[in-house]
């Protein structure tokens, strides 16, 4: 919205937060003929999924954030006519190890056989391939009874049972800790690591956790599309955000950057809120409002009694190189190794030792993570001289680096756990990563870290988590409400990643906030 102007004097909806899950509630509000307002704090919408040059003078478009796109339902981007692509990447992982003083490791993807002569290189057998199949195949029938009851009213406990109608699976995926099932059908532990690793994406947890949050997380990696399959966003992530944001304001939606919601007040029928700018404060009434936020924001806003703090556990490093390494296993490519994710240091008990040490209060010292390069499967993204010159990007997502190690010294903290990271990297190439940076217009290297406070400040994460809070179970609970976004006040939904069914790029939460006020309005 151009400086000049302000908002009217009142909507249908004001929806807090211009990240994706408010722009899908603008959209689909709008479209639905709703006066809609959007209120961004910072000077640009799209959140966590944005797209950016994080790079001076480099012509690399990074998807800075959120990187993948898996729990987006299609019915969102047909239904609100959005111009967004994904690619399938056709390695799934690839893991390297040494064994027996000689570098290996496990490549998932490229087709059945070749899936199958990678186990048997690996493990020396048939066994483990077939375990994994058996597996997928459980989670894939899961995937396909759970994912389309995202974007509808919650199921009940015993109705997305029946859904899922599958009592084995039921009891390994919701009912006892993912650990019991990976080392019951699983015997090497590698392959028990890679199984893991979709437990523990932002979620910091042990195999075992009686909570079963790392269950949750699992879930949610291996539900999405129906499939669990993790695609690539054309053009990065802030094509999603902003085709979103073309469609909200092609429907009617008002966007406003710039604008900071310092309050809420609501008597359950109309609200009021409150915002400041460069200029000065201003307020605007609402019939609903649509909080694109997490749950310790909205309780501030409202004043309410906020929830237990939450607490990230991850570091997030975007570079740019000039070439691909190589890779002491001569046997992959390192096209195909970096195409898919690429595990380091994620052995079954390597996991198990980072998540103790990190527990006690200390970086793990063989620091978990994963890697892949977007610009393999989408090239979009990189300048035309870039690509003819053979350059590509790596996303790095480290685990079980929860908020608290950084609480004394974040800066040194973060260089001290980036240079572990990429040493644990290193261990598996011919030679070190650091050889193939790129660098910036200031002879810089082509590198970014940053941590769960970084994402604090940046973003307003609480405590860098990237899902909000845990994850929830899919299925209504003690007042979850019908859609799994209300709160104590009739009229302010929470549309966020914090929404029960919220977390990764989905649109679920916006989707869903935007049901519940066309269902009240009867529409």
């Amino acid at each position: 919205m151009p400086a000049h102007e302000g908002p009217q004097r009142s909507y249908d909806a004001v929806i807090v937060g211009g990240g994706h899950n408010g722009l899908v509630a603008a959209a689909y509000l709008a479209r639905a003929g709703r006066s809609v307002l959007v209120l961004e704090r910072l000077g640009n919408t799209g959140g966590a999924a944005v797209s950016t040059r994080p790079f001076t003078g480099v012509d690399a478009r990074l998807s800075r954030y959120s990187y993948l796109v898996s729990l987006l339902p299609r019915k969102i981007v047909r239904d609100l006519g959005l111009d967004f692509r994904v690619r399938t990447r056709t390695v799934s992982s690839y893991t390297p190890v040494e064994r027996d003083g000689r570098p290996t490791g496990l490549l998932v993807g490229g087709g059945e056989r070749r899936t199958r002569e990678a186990f048997a290189r690996l493990t020396g057998g048939e066994s483990e391939y077939r375990a994994w199949q058996e597996f997928y195949d459980m989670t894939g029938r899961v995937a396909k009874s759970v994912f389309p009851t995202l974007t509808e009213p919650l199921p009940s406990r015993d109705e997305l049972r029946r859904r899922v109608d599958d009592e084995e699976a039921w009891r390994v995926l919701f009912e006892e800790p993912i650990g019991v099932a990976v080392e019951a059908r699983f015997a090497d532990d590698l392959v028990r690591g890679v199984v893991l690793t979709d437990a523990l994406i932002g979620t910091f947890a042990d195999a075992h956790d009686p909570s079963l949050a790392q269950n949750r997380c699992f879930l949610y990696h291996v539900i999405g599309g129906g499939t669990g399959a993790w695609d690539v966003p054309v053009g990065g992530m802030g094509a999603l955000t902003d085709a979103l944001a073309g469609a909200a304001r092609d429907a009617g939606a008002v966007l406003a950057t710039g604008h900071e919601v310092v309050g809420i007040s609501s008597d359950g029928r109309a609200a009021e809120v409150t915002y400041r700018t460069a200029d000065g404060e201003g307020v605007v009434g609402a019939r609903h409002v649509l909080v694109n936020a997490s749950p310790q924001e909205l309780a501030a806003l409202t004043g309410d009694q906020p929830p237990a703090p939450a607490e990230g556990a991850q570091l997030k490093v975007n570079m740019l190189l000039k070439r691909l390494p190589r890779l002491k296993d001569g046997e992959v490519d390192p096209r195909e190794a970096f195409s898919g994710t690429f595990h380091i240091a994620e052995g079954y008990r390597q996991l198990a030792t980072a998540h103790a040490q990190a527990a006690a209060g200390r970086l793990p010292e063989a620091p978990p993570s994963e890697i892949y390069c977007h610009s393999l499967t989408d090239p979009t993204i990189l300048g035309p001289d870039l690509v003819e010159q053979g350059y590509q990007t790596l996303t790095l997502f480290g685990l079980h680096t929860p908020a608290r190690l950084f609480d004394h010294d974040n800066d040194g903290v973060r260089e001290e756990l980036l240079a572990a990271t990429l040493a644990q990297l290193d261990a598996h190439l011919a030679e070190p990563l650091t050889d193939c940076l790129a660098t910036d217009a200031d002879g810089r290297p082509c590198i970014e870290a940053r941590t769960p406070l970084d994402l604090e400040r940046d973003l307003r994460l609480p405590g860098g988590n990237i899902f909000h809070r845990e994850l929830s179970w899919p299925y209504a609970q003690e007042d979850t409400g019908r859609w799994g976004v209300e709160t104590r006040h009739a009229n302010v939904l929470l549309c966020g990643a914090g929404a029960v069914r919220g977390g990764g790029v989905s649109g679920v939460p916006g989707h869903n906030a935007a049901m519940a006020v066309l269902a009240e309005t009867g529409d």
